[in-house]
C-alpha cells in the first residue's frame, strides 16, 4: 500500500482528473465501505439467528417482528448499495469511474468523495429528479 494513499492523501482539482492516485484512493474508498457493510449483515445473521426465540408474550412477539421486519428490509437496502458499489469498482477498471453517465463530463471530486458511487453530476441528477418529479406528479 503507497504510504501517499495512506497518510490524509485526498483527491484535489490541482491534478489531473481520475489519475492513478485518485482511482486508487476511490477504489480503496469502495472496497472499505464494502467491508464495512458485509461486517454489518454478518452481525445482523448473527443477532437474528440467536433472536429467534419464542416470545410467549404477543406484544414481545409482535414488537420482535416488527424489528426483524424492518433489518431484513435495511439488509436488502443494503445489498443494492453492494451491488452499486461492485458497479462502481468495475466502472474503476474500465476507467469510466467518475464521469457523468448523462453527459461524459467529470464529476466533482467533493461529490465523488461524499458519494463515491454517483454516476451523474450534480447538474445531471438535479435534472433527473426534476423529471422524476414531473412524471410523479402526474
Amino acid at each position: 500500500m503507497p504510504a501517499d494513499l495512506i497518510d490524509g492523501y485526498t483527491p484535489s482539482d490541482d491534478e489531473p482528473f481520475m489519475n492513478d492516485r485518485q482511482r486508487e484512493y476511490f477504489r480503496r474508498k469502495l472496497l472499505l465501505w464494502k467491508e464495512d457493510i458485509l461486517k454489518e449483515s454478518r452481525d445482523t445473521l448473527v443477532v437474528l439467528q440467536n433472536e429467534n426465540e419464542n416470545h410467549p408474550d404477543l406484544a414481545d412477539r409482535a414488537s420482535s417482528e416488527t424489528d426483524r421486519a424492518i433489518e431484513l428490509r435495511a439488509r436488502d437496502r443494503q445489498r443494492k448499495l453492494i451491488s452499486k458499489i461492485d458497479s462502481a469498482l468495475t466502472r474503476i477498471e474500465d476507467g469510466t469511474y467518475g464521469y457523468c453517465e448523462e453527459t461524459g463530463e467529470p464529476i466533482a471530486l467533493k461529490r465523488l468523495d461524499a458519494r463515491p458511487i454517483a454516476t451523474l453530476s450534480v447538474e445531471a441528477q438535479e435534472r433527473h429528479e426534476k423529471r422524476e418529479r414531473v412524471y410523479k406528479d402526474n
